[in-house]
């Protein structure tokens, strides 16, 4: 290597470490990619029944992993190890305590993609890095909010659904080692009923108004604590019926969950959000919420009254597709936009890849309704995915090796 080519390598590392959702973006929509194109490729050879992944695991263990504990943490994490201290008042976390974050979840992913094809102890190993990325991070997050001059019931609620992450990622561990498909099951449930969803609600209920009163003209922020109370008692509620397998009494806590999220959405002003694309992208990802959750009391209700699963999957794609994957797009441009020095609107390629995500999202819902062809119907949303997402990928990813556009530090 040349004596040159040092100063640039080093320069190129302080810009992607300068701030931790630089590093934890990244790897978010690096997985954004390698998640659907394993799974697009397991649903094409399902489909065309000639050749089939080498899977060390079930290819379920797989999806529930990457789906809730894969992905979506690095962009989580990246957010919160950015915004935490500002909402609290506290200092801004350093790179001593991120970069051993990205290092653990980037390097614990590689041996988890590694171990779906070679051994289980690899994946195990893999799960164990990453469980260590968390531990770092919560440990980071809970310091912070411990040493703050100001806490709120939203960092509360934050630090409980992560430390439920932490408790599912272990239960996904047991379930690898001691070979239990019911504590995968376990796993997937707390990850999305106790982390996913909480910290999406959570987030989204406080910063949707917020970020709505900074460009909507006569706009009033509202926050009513009973519907972030309702929401937490209701995934509360939902898990432990799940669990306890009374799928059919579900709706008891999917109903209020439903009713709460549809009049957030109303009060938050939808139809005022579409003046400004990057707004109206939070505020139509938040809606999938609570049609997510319509969905999911239509289901428990037709398992009472017929005894039938007629819905199928379609509530868990609304709400993992419409309601996550959508403000993961929203929430990640608004903040690569803003922390980047870029211009903060969403152009109409953004505007089109959020459209786009929308679309996935129906096209896998249809495919529980689509008879024979839902097979197909899949394998089409998954494709669709990867056309959808890739190019936003490609286009945001460099912007996190990049300085800032604005000559600013960060």
């Amino acid at each position: 290597m040349s004596v040159q080519a040092h100063p640039r390598i080093h320069g190129r590392w302080q810009v992607f470490s300068a701030a931790p959702h630089r590093m934890l973006f990244l790897g978010g929509v690096t997985q954004i990619v390698l998640v659907m194109l394993l799974w697009a490729a397991e649903l094409a050879g399902r489909a065309g029944g000639g050749w089939a992944l080498p899977w060390n695991v079930p290819p379920f263990w797989a999806h529930t992993f990457l789906m809730v504990y894969g992905l979506f943490p690095f962009f989580i994490f990246g957010f919160l190890l950015t915004v935490y201290p500002r909402w609290m008042g506290g200092e801004a976390v350093r790179p001593a305590r991120y970069i051993p974050v990205f290092v653990a979840l980037a390097a614990g992913m590689a041996l988890v993609y590694a171990g779906f094809f070679s051994t289980r102890y690899v994946l195990a190993a893999g799960a164990m890095l990453c469980l260590l990325g968390w531990a770092t991070a919560y440990y980071t997050l809970f310091d912070v909010y411990r040493r703050a001059p100001q806490r709120g019931p939203h960092e509360a609620v934050l630090n409980a659904a992560l430390a439920a992450g932490i408790a599912g990622q272990i239960v996904f561990l047991h379930g690898v080692l001691a070979d239990q498909v019911r504590s995968i099951a376990l796993a997937r449930d707390i990850g999305l009923w106790l982390f996913l969803l909480p910290v999406l609600f959570t987030v989204s209920h406080r910063m949707i108004p917020f970020f709505s009163s900074t460009v909507l003209p006569n706009y009033t922020p509202v926050r009513p604590a009973w519907a972030l109370s309702v929401l937490v008692a209701g995934a509360l509620g939902h898990f432990a019926f799940e669990v306890a397998a009374l799928v059919a009494w579900r709706f008891i806590f999917d109903l209020p969950m439903a009713a709460a999220a549809l009049y957030l959405t109303w009060a938050w002003k939808l139809r005022r959000s579409f003046a400004v694309r990057l707004l109206a992208m939070l505020h139509v990802a938040f809606l999938w919420f609570g049609l997510g959750m319509a969905l999911e009391a239509a289901q428990s209700l037709a398992w009472l009254i017929t005894g039938q699963d007629v819905f199928g999957r379609a509530a868990l794609h609304a709400l993992g597709i419409g309601f996550v994957t959508g403000m993961l797009v929203a929430m990640a441009s608004r903040v690569t936009l803003g922390h980047s020095g870029l211009p903060l609107a969403a152009d109409r390629f953004t505007w089109w890849v959020f459209a786009g995500v929308n679309v996935v999202a129906l096209l896998r819902i249809a495919a529980e309704f689509a008879g024979g062809a839902g097979g197909a119907l899949n394998t089409l949303a998954a494709l669709a995915w990867l056309v959808v997402l890739w190019p936003w990928v490609s286009r945001y990813a460099p912007i996190y090796l990049r300085p800032r556009a604005d000559g600013k530090p960060g």
